[in-house]
Formats: structure tokens, C-alpha cells, sequence
């Protein structure tokens, strides 16, 4: 019996069911570190957040503005493409569709794009972050948000591969049309679920 097996029993001994646990995951209890580039640090009122494209009223917030706002805390599985899952993760921030919607989305829009530090972007329909779990997270389990996961701010897209939810975002586009983020463009899904196994171009 592989690995994969062995964990994949290990989840149903534990109580949990094993439907969670998509096809070709493992579940850990660690939170694993992974991203491209160094782990960016700002000084006190530098980070802000940008809402762009197809709106409105383009603005920008500050952090303090953002955690200011209506608030939710959600507990999520999330699920990495390198083949990780963590259950039961916690979350708090501000719903995308609540921050998308006061810029005033025009009548086009069908797409979204977070922007990150270094240019990392990420591509996803605009249905897939209007639903309640989609947030603008600056905590994890209750505390701030650690800069080698995604501190100050993430996104979090939790039924979609964790690639999706790019680490230390700095703004939302709406767009009208679905263009290849960085990962995309180097091979990843488009859309990434990760109960269909959809981790790289043709899967």
C-alpha cells in the first residue's frame, strides 16, 4: 500500500470523511511554506490595497481601513497542488464581493485578477470570489496573519487549489475577459479544482 493509501486510511481512522480529501492529496497537520521570491516586509502604514478594472469608483484602502470593515470568520479545508490538504483551517477578513461591490462593478465584468507583491497574479472567474468563503483574510486561527504565509493580507478561495489564493495581495481587478496569471502562464490550470485534479494545462 502507498503512501497516498496509508494517508487516505489514516483520515477515515481519525473520524473525518474521507470525501474531503480530494483525489492525489495527502492531509497534514502542518501548515507547509512554499512561494516564489523573498517573504516581503513593510514598514507601518506602507501596505494598501488597490480595487481596479471594470468599476466604478476605483479606491484604495489601508489596512487599518480594510480590518475596520465588516468582518467574517470562516473554517475552511484548504488544498495545495504541491499535494497537501489541511482541514479545518480558520479565517478572518473582509468578503471580496462586499469589497468589489462598493466600487460599483460595470455591467462587463466577468473575470478577476489578484495582484500581489512582485507581480504574482492569479486569474479567476468573477463568480468563483462573489460567494460567502471568498475573503480578503489578515488572520489565521485568530491571529495575524504570518508574513511567510501570505502577512499582512491574503486572498482566500478555499474550493480552489491554494495557488489561487496568492499570498501578500495588493489588489482586485475586475476584468471582462480571463487572462493567465503567473502560475497559469507557466503551466498551471486555469481554474485549478482540486477535486477534479486540475493542476496543470490539459488536466
Amino acid at each position: 500500500m502507498g503512501f497516498f493509501d496509508r494517508n487516505r486510511q489514516d483520515v477515515e481512522a481519525q473520524g473525518f470523511d474521507p470525501a474531503r480529501l480530494p483525489p492525489g492529496q495527502y492531509l497534514t497537520d502542518k501548515f507547509p511554506v512554499l512561494h516564489v521570491g523573498d517573504v516581503p516586509t513593510y514598514a507601518e502604514g506602507e501596505w494598501n490595497l488597490s480595487i481596479t478594472g471594470l468599476v466604478d469608483a476605483p479606491y484604495t484602502l489601508t489596512y487599518d481601513e480594510l480590518t475596520a470593515l465588516p468582518s467574517h470568520t470562516i473554517t475552511t479545508d484548504i488544498h495545495c497542488v504541491t499535494k497537501w490538504s489541511k482541514f479545518d483551517t480558520g479565517w478572518t477578513g473582509v468578503r471580496v464581493r462586499d469589497l468589489l461591490e462598493h466600487a460599483g462593478m460595470s455591467s462587463d465584468a466577468t473575470h478577476f485578477m489578484g495582484h500581489a507583491e512582485y507581480g504574482y497574479t492569479a486569474n479567476l472567474p468573477l463568480a468563483d470570489v462573489m460567494g460567502d468563503n471568498a475573503l480578503v483574510v489578515y488572520a489565521f486561527e485568530g491571529e495575524p496573519i504570518e508574513p511567510i504565509h501570505g502577512g499582512p493580507v491574503r486572498l482566500l478561495v478555499p474550493h480552489l487549489y491554494f495557488w489561487k489564493s496568492p499570498k501578500w495581495l495588493r489588489g482586485l481587478e475586475v476584468t471582462a475577459s480571463d487572462k493567465p496569471g503567473f502560475w497559469e502562464q507557466n503551466g498551471y490550470h486555469m481554474y485549478g479544482d482540486p477535486f477534479l485534479e486540475q493542476r496543470f494545462w490539459g488536466d
